[in-house]
């Protein structure tokens, strides 16, 4: 199953946008942050990927192979973690707000994923709900 090349962009811009948007909404007070990339677009992709083919394998270190959908829980975690401790310059955010769009896209643009799916698309959520707890908390 895929989206075509038409879902594909839109996931992707959509995605950019997203990362974009979230990452300003974590640092807008902040004068000096800036970022560049397109890591939230390629998250997007990826997290779009594993909810169409949740039985795909990935190679995590290109070596161990994992289900996709366990990399996608596990890296929007470390994302989560990566947002919180801040010491770094990797766009944490950014790659998370791309997953949201990659996640909210594929899910508008191919319904029936619910219908055979159903267990990954809330798997899938949960680092999503967990993000969403914590900024709602203060906690991040």
């Amino acid at each position: 199953y895929d989206l075509g090349s038409i879902g594909f962009v839109i996931v992707y811009l959509a995605s950019l946008i997203l990362g974009n948007l979230l990452s300003y909404f974590f640092h807008k007070d902040e004068d000096s942050y800036s970022a560049v990339g397109a890591s939230g677009a390629v998250m997007g992709i990826l997290y779009s990927a594993i909810l169409l083919r949740p039985d795909m394998m990935l190679g995590l270190f290109f070596i161990i192979p994992i289900p996709a959908y366990v990399f996608g829980i596990g890296y929007l975690l470390y994302t989560i973690y990566g947002m919180r401790r801040r010491a770094d310059n990797i766009g944490h955010d950014a790659h998370f707000g791309g997953a949201v769009g990659g996640y909210v896209l594929t899910l508008l643009l191919a319904p029936w994923i619910f219908q055979h799916h159903l267990l990954m698309v809330i798997l899938l959520a949960i680092p999503i709900l967990i993000l969403f707890i914590l900024q709602k908390t203060g906690k991040i």
